[in-house]
């Protein structure tokens, strides 16, 4: 069943539209711990996107930390706002899923062994309980998948410690979510692809936690070029059929 919003539209929005527009929300409060925010109700008219959009948004910032939840008397900021990349104002725009995933093999096995180098303890814990969400979808659930999968290479990036890096990754995981490209994206996922991408993204921690950058470098690249690998597979049965 389709949500309206007050002025009877339809929210259009994805679980990712509402996270970023509310880790800018909160970065826009940053220093203020303990501060309210506004309802799901009033997040959903105010982003243009379904109360679940905002519910599953709100789950991920929990994870984090970013945010914590009392019953009954509402969501409030954490002590600390998401990291704010620097802004790119010139990366382009037009692109195309085959660049984007070339441009992941260039920046995300850096940022892995970054991460390697500088992790906490703390932003591991986040990880494995990441990865540990990202295993409880159902596997039709493409927003769920997206939403989870990204947020845990984006903690990745963040525990590497590079705000310009972090800027890159965001620019170009923003490209790679284009609506245009979900159904290829979704035609790439199979169960045992994602069996395998679990087992990539459990390695990728393991390595990360002991500290050892350059097998968390490898894994991320033979990660990556997996996920490419499903693309261009895709790709070739689209214009199979096609003919």
């Amino acid at each position: 069943m389709q949500q309206h919003i007050e002025d009877g539209s339809v929210p259009t929005g994805t679980s990712h539209s509402a996270l970023e527009q509310l880790r800018q929300l909160i970065g826009q409060h940053a220093g203020e711990p303990g501060k309210p925010l506004p309802t799901e109700r009033d997040l959903s008219e105010r982003f243009g996107v379904g109360r679940r959009e905002i519910r599953r948004a709100l789950d991920v910032l929990e994870e984090e930390g970013r945010i914590w939840r009392k019953q009954g008397k509402g969501t409030f900021i954490g002590p600390e706002a998401p990291a704010q990349p620097l802004i790119l104002q010139t990366l382009p725009r037009q692109s195309n899923l085959f660049e984007v995933m070339e441009a992941r093999l260039q920046i995300e096995p850096g940022l892995a062994r970054f991460a390697a180098m500088r992790a906490t303890a703390e932003q591991v814990a986040l990880l494995q309980r990441l990865l540990e969400r990202v295993r409880t979808i159902d596997s039709c659930d493409a927003d769920q998948i997206e939403l989870w999968d990204s947020a845990f290479h984006r903690a990745i990036a963040e525990a590497a410690g590079n705000r310009l890096l972090l800027g890159l990754f965001d620019a170009v995981d923003a490209i790679r979510r284009d609506e245009s490209w979900q159904n290829l994206r979704t035609q790439a996922r199979t169960q045992e692809r994602l069996d395998n991408y679990d087992d990539h993204h459990q390695r990728i921690v393991n390595h990360i936690a002991a500290h050892q950058p350059n097998e968390a470098a490898r894994v991320m690249r033979e990660h990556l070029l997996s996920l490419q690998q499903a693309l261009i597979t895709a790709v070739s049965d689209n214009e199979g059929e096609d003919q």
